[in-house]
């Protein structure tokens, strides 16, 4: 009997020798060389940074690129409140600044890495029969806009009073217009998607949006009424990742990743 207890013991000890934990190549958890990188980048580089997060990973294999897309408003308020991140992208130098001021982004830190410019979208079917600018002031219209404390909200707000200093549409145009907005949205997906549905019969968001849904209709709107918005990034001072957070920023500024903004309705600082 003692004899086969000792058997039945030492083929146990034997065994748990051999789990994955002593299979030579074989990880018993995570790679210990696997890293994260955060990035807080503005909603309208959704599409556009995720395939540059793609490229950034197969370059760098180990490193995961993990995005927070949303108004920029809303990401600089998250990390003055002492959210985690390598990496913030912007669509304004409004809610950068706050990071520079709170002491999170270093001074002359953050670089323009893109501008972009407003359209006015409509629904595939187009039901109000919008064709001008001059029509968004046409009563009854249902109008989305984002929110004035969102960039885009913004700069479609001071497109209106441009385009109200202009006689032929006369100076209560950005009034009438305003009176049609039905609801203000957190970011401009949000505006892209009331669109879409047919549940707003127009709304005012960045030429990138109207690339990344092709179905859309749009209405140019004139460069002499026409805002650019202009984008920073920088990484912030206390990035978990300050190597890999300063290789992201390289490959957004490089050509490489200036042609995909380029290929997403955005327009490069560089050639």
């Amino acid at each position: 009997m003692k004899r086969s207890l000792f058997l039945i013991i030492t083929t146990f000890v034997t065994l748990s020798g051999c789990g994955p934990a002593s299979i030579q190549g074989t990880p018993a958890g995570p790679s210990l060389t696997s890293k994260t990188l955060m990035v807080f980048a503005a909603a309208s580089l959704s599409q556009a940074f995720t395939e540059i997060g793609k490229n950034f990973e197969a370059a760098h294999p180990g490193v995961r690129v993990s995005f927070n897309f949303a108004g920029s408003q809303t990401l600089s308020a998250q990390l003055i409140q002492g959210a985690p991140a390598d990496v913030f992208a912007s669509a304004n130098h409004a809610e950068m600044d706050k990071l520079v001021a709170d002491g999170l982004v270093a001074q002359n830190a953050a670089k323009d890495f893109l501008s972009n410019e407003l359209v006015v979208i409509l629904p595939p079917s187009n039901p109000a029969g919008i064709q001008t600018l001059q029509d968004l002031s046409r009563p009854g219209l249902k109008l989305v806009l984002a929110d004035t404390t969102v960039p885009a909200g913004k700069y479609a707000r001071q497109v209106l009073e441009n385009v109200s200093k202009d006689t032929a549409y006369g100076a209560d145009f950005s009034t009438k217009v305003l009176a049609n907005v039905v609801s203000n949205e957190t970011d401009v997906e949000v505006v892209v998607t009331k669109v879409q549905l047919g549940e707003a019969d127009a709304g005012m968001v960045y030429v990138s949006d109207s690339v990344a849904i092709p179905d859309l209709k749009t209405i140019t709107i004139p460069a002499n009424f026409n805002v650019i918005a202009r984008y920073p990034i920088a990484a912030l001072v206390h990035a978990p990742q300050p190597e890999l957070a300063s290789g992201f920023i390289a490959y957004v500024l490089s050509p490489e990743g200036q042609g995909i903004l380029k290929n997403w309705g955005f327009t490069p600082v560089a050639p």
